[in-house]
């Protein structure tokens, strides 16, 4: 047992020595969206008597050790934000204003709070977890989410739970879905585990495949979008695609039909890489948001017809499906420690069944041909 465990150690030196810069980079890349969220810094709420007032001026006024071209270049970078929304450094606040200065770095280290939160859990051994996430969770503690998180659920049901050389096993992540994105999602319970997924994730050896329902019809059975991302110039709480490498982070989509519906489409999209909101933005830079995605585009009616009764179709959709009409549906991987290749699937979440079954039917007993008025081409 001794021996093994030194050989573990030594595994872990070998590939901590090796691969340091890899995983570090890896781990800024592939689980980018943890630094990639905003922490709220400072908070204020506007008195009823104030004057109109430059928000430079009056957060200079109100924040200890501050420099004015600091709040300045806060503010150009989108991380003045009041009422929830991003302001420059001009805007005059007004009376009850709800004002909130966001950083790329928490204030503190963020205590973990273990919750009983249900989990469904796909595979366990004694290095790795695997969850099917439902829509709605976050996955780590951050600005505006620091409970009811995956991170909190996983820290109460590992508990006292212990590895082989008596470390406490805690959930290390490997890579992140979004809030209201479902599906599979792979958690490391050592940091040997962690490291050795981190690896296979920087070189895109992962297969990840995603289930979307996205607007329009597609002319190809399949492509591929090949981008770059970073975060928008005309809004710093989303992301935007360039063409220029010096302007973002590579991004590689691959895509394919699956099904076709007349004014929307069931894709398979294959990840290359793990950018944050990378299907979502990479969608919608070609034209096809995805279904319901109110951050980028897709919770309004983008094709179709001027009827009421579709209008009140596609409402019922929304309603029916209140999110982006994505699922994390596979995972393959080879396991960090047995180094068996492994694959997990999953059933489309019921809010998303409910509307592709929806427009199934509506494409069957509609005839395109007819319906010549079209609201929107994208």
């Amino acid at each position: 047992m001794e021996s093994n465990s030194k050989i573990e150690k030594q595994e872990i030196n070998e590939i901590q020595s090796l691969n340091a810069e890899t995983v570090t980079e890896n781990q800024d890349k592939e689980i980018q969206e943890i630094a990639d969220d905003l922490y709220e810094h400072f908070n204020f709420v506007v008195d009823k008597g104030q004057s109109l007032l430059r928000i430079d001026k009056f957060l200079f006024s109100h924040i200890q050790n501050v420099s004015r071209n600091k709040i300045q270049q806060a503010a150009k970078a989108g991380n003045i934000l009041v009422n929830g929304a991003s302001e420059k450094q001009n805007y005059r606040v007004k009376p009850q204003d709800l004002i909130s200065v966001l950083m790329s770095h928490p204030i503190r280290d963020i205590d973990i709070v273990p919750e009983n939160i249900p989990l469904d859990i796909v595979y366990e051994d004694n290095d790795i977890l695997v969850i099917n996430k439902k829509a709605g969770m976050v996955i780590h503690p951050a600005y505006g989410n620091y409970t009811g998180t995956l991170v909190n659920a996983l820290s109460y049901y590992l508990g006292e739970k212990y590895n082989e050389d008596g470390s406490v096993q805690n959930p290390l992540l490997v890579h992140r879905i979004d809030k209201d994105t479902s599906g599979i999602i792979i958690v490391a319970k050592n940091e040997f585990a962690q490291a050795k997924l981190a690896y296979q994730f920087y070189y895109h050896t992962i297969n990840r495949k995603y289930h979307a329902l996205v607007w329009g019809d597609f002319k190809e059975d399949e492509g591929t979008i090949d981008s770059y991302i970073n975060r928008s110039n005309a809004d710093r709480r989303v992301m935007d695609c360039f063409s220029d490498p010096e302007k973002g982070k590579h991004a590689i989509t691959h895509w394919k039909v699956l099904e076709r519906f007349g004014y929307v489409t069931l894709v398979e999209c294959r990840l290359e890489t793990g950018r944050t909101h990378q299907i979502r933005v990479q969608m919608k830079s070609i034209g096809h948001p995805l279904f319901s995605d109110y951050t980028y585009g897709g919770r309004q009616i983008l094709k179709g017809t001027v009827f009421t009764k579709y209008k009140q179709f596609v409402n019922n959709a929304f309603k029916l499906l209140p999110r982006q009409a994505l699922h994390a549906k596979s995972l393959g991987f080879i396991h960090p420690v047995t180094e068996e290749k492994m694959f997990f699937d999953s059933e489309l979440p019921k809010d998303m069944q409910d509307v592709i079954e929806k427009w199934r039917n509506y494409a069957i007993h509609k005839n395109y041909e007819e319906e010549s008025v079209t609201i929107m081409d994208i």
